[in-house]
């Protein structure tokens, strides 16, 4: 079981109630390790006192903030002496409809868990609440040091609470990004093609359906190289479309998406026809299909598994 990363009290209107905050992700990262070429020593990184050259201990070590002639000190006690709530209060300010915050406001995600058995009537109460009126409740906290503005909202039977970046840290896009179309207009013909080639290639939301490949192929990588073997290139990168083409290359692809739409279509009604079949045989005739196919584990799925697996 997972331990909260913080604890405090969440409060809308009068309503106060205790949460723990537990990280909701993993992360695929591979973490390398630092070795000088050649040999298999391990590089290590030290703290240093910039004057004299010795190490420094972690204990000696303070927060210091650059008053331009010398550096003020500060303690740990001394953050969380000033800050609000003495980091413990997370206080919804508001609630907004959750479309109106824009995605790139948006950074990490955790789960809220009520402090305790006793406080699961008020946090069902509000994760209900939340969930029927579509609304975020918008809050400020602070954790290790640090002030987050947050969202909080409901996911299935939970709340979420997801950390915002502050307005002044959002860039302006037009400042940023060089070589914006502007007020460049495509041609109606170009923008029904493409709008039809969205449609095309529309599909379901399947996180399930997806998975990193890449860290997949570095472990593939470092295998290999550890037996002296090597392995395949990925491909090259797709060359730009260019400009005089883009009609023809919309349509191509269109026809593509539209072909494979076709192809899907059909797989699925004769899934179907065969689910139809399926659902209609006894546990042990759908065991016997399962065996011929080589289906592995068929010995301890159910009937639901196992019309289940033999359709997918």
């Amino acid at each position: 079981m997972a331990r909260p990363v913080w604890s405090g009290s969440l409060t809308f209107g009068l309503v106060t109630l205790p949460v723990r905050l537990y990280t909701a992700t993993d992360s695929h990262t591979l973490h390398f390790h630092q070795v000088q070429r050649g040999t298999a020593d391990r590089i290590r990184n030290q703290r240093v006192n910039e004057r004299t050259g010795e190490e420094v201990a972690a204990d000696d070590i303070v927060k210091g903030l650059d008053a331009g002639d010398a550096y003020v000190l500060v303690e740990p006690e001394e953050l969380a002496d000033i800050a609000p709530g003495r980091s413990r209060a997370l206080e919804i300010s508001g609630f907004v409809e959750l479309a109106e915050v824009e995605p790139v406001f948006f950074d990490r995600t955790y789960y809220l868990g009520p402090g305790g058995k006793e406080y699961a009537k008020v946090y069902a109460l509000l994760q209900r609440a939340l969930d029927r009126s579509g609304k975020a409740g918008i809050a400020t906290f602070v954790m290790r040091n640090r002030e987050y503005l947050v969202a909080v909202k409901a996911e299935d039977d939970v709340l979420a609470l997801h950390t915002l970046h502050w307005a002044d840290e959002v860039r302006d896009p037009h400042r940023e990004v060089p070589d914006l179309p502007g007020r460049t207009k495509p041609a109606e013909k170009e923008l029904k093609t493409a709008l039809q080639l969205i449609e095309a290639l529309a599909i379901p939301w399947n996180p399930e359906d997806y998975r990193d490949t890449y860290q997949e192929r570095v472990r593939k990588l470092a295998t290999a190289k550890s037996k002296g073997e090597t392995v395949e290139k990925a491909a090259e990168a797709p060359e730009s479309t260019n400009v005089i083409d883009l009609m023809d290359v919309l349509n191509a692809s269109l026809n593509t998406a539209q072909g494979e739409r076709k192809a899907t279509k059909a797989k699925g009604a004769k899934r179907r026809t065969q689910r139809s079949d399926l659902e209609g045989r006894s546990k042990s005739e759908l065991y016997e299909l399962a065996t011929e196919a080589g289906i592995p584990g068929r010995s301890s799925m159910n009937r639901g598994d196992l019309i289940k697996a033999l359709t997918a």
